[in-house]
């Protein structure tokens, strides 16, 4: 098996890359993060570049549309990328104008996004429905996870036009593998911020990262984060099987956890501050941590979709 990127994969990671670097980062994550607000300028400068079209583009696939929504997490960018991305062309087959957020009927908590969304994507049992409005159709909800919350009423989360049966569990595929993405680029970069700190702390005459323990620590996050990043590799590549989407974001997930405990405690009071850069991604695992039922509700999945297939 050849895990390196092919030569169009590398020329897409590369442009993303190089329009993030421009117009993305802590820093306009931070200024954006002040006053609650949406990053638009970045979401029609990623839609107009065709980045939301890779997977359905000619030459294109759900894979390449997952290189660039962890691109996009992994520079903090404000945007309801992996949405537009991979959500709904994998169930539409087709993109949407306009923010998108998701919702999953019954929970009554506040939706990364809903205050921008000019679409509703809302997963109810094996159905899913579409509400395509203006923007602003739910009020803001003051949030510190580091993406922009709205609340949407109950009668928006009761609308919508029916996808027809089996979209539901289309749809919940398609966000687990967008949550697994971005946790895998949110962590990524939560790792290099508390090595570069480790790299230049120093304590007891020496810099804290060469302590072994220390590196141990960071080891061991970084093989969990590896295994993430494989498998969210692996469900895109294959479509977004409901078990591997399940699987990806049960790991990529729980992994968000365990990094996040550790780049807080090996960063020490420091990484609690807003004037330290690791909020801005660790706040967002806590968040993607809690979208679509948490954890729990990823395992669980696994598990049913294993055992209906053995009996």
């Amino acid at each position: 098996m050849d895990f390196e990127l092919d030569q169009q994969q590398q020329a897409i990671i590369d442009a993303v890359s190089s329009l993030l670097e421009r117009s993305a980062g802590a820093a306009r994550a931070i200024e954006l993060a002040a006053n609650g607000e949406y990053d638009a300028k970045l979401h029609d400068e990623l839609a107009s570049a065709g980045f939301t079209e890779l997977a359905i583009t000619e030459g294109g696939s759900a894979l390449e549309a997952v290189l660039a929504t962890e691109a996009v997490a992994r520079s903090a960018g404000r945007v309801a990328f992996g949405q537009a991305a991979l959500v709904v062309p994998g169930l539409l087959g087709r993109t949407l104008a306009g923010p998108t957020a998701l919702v999953l009927a019954g929970d009554k908590g506040p939706v990364r996004f809903a205050v921008e969304a000019t679409s509703f994507l809302i997963v109810d049992g094996d159905e899913a429905r579409l509400i395509e409005c203006e923007a602003g159709a739910a009020p803001r909800t003051p949030s510190n996870f580091g993406y922009p919350m709205g609340t949407p009423s109950e009668e928006l989360r009761r609308g919508g036009q029916g996808l027809g049966p089996g979209s539901g569990e289309k749809l919940r595929a398609w966000w687990r593998i967008m949550l697994a993405a971005e946790a895998v680029g949110a962590m990524s970069a939560a790792m290099d911020v508390t090595t570069d700190y480790l790299k230049n702390r120093r304590q007891f005459g020496r810099t804290i990262a060469s302590f072994q323990a220390v590196q141990h620590r960071l080891a061991e996050c970084k093989v969990l984060l590896e295994g993430a990043r494989w498998l969210v590799y692996e469900a895109a590549a294959l479509d977004a099987p409901a078990e591997q989407a399940a699987l990806a974001a049960a790991h990529a997930l729980s992994t968000a956890g365990r990094v996040f405990v550790e780049t807080h405690q090996l960063s020490g009071a420091i990484g609690f501050t807003h004037e330290h850069d690791l909020h801005v991604w660790s706040m967002r695992l806590q968040a993607l941590r809690l979208e679509l039922g948490g954890t729990a509700s990823h395992r669980r999945a696994v598990s049913l979709t294993r055992w209906m297939a053995e009996a």
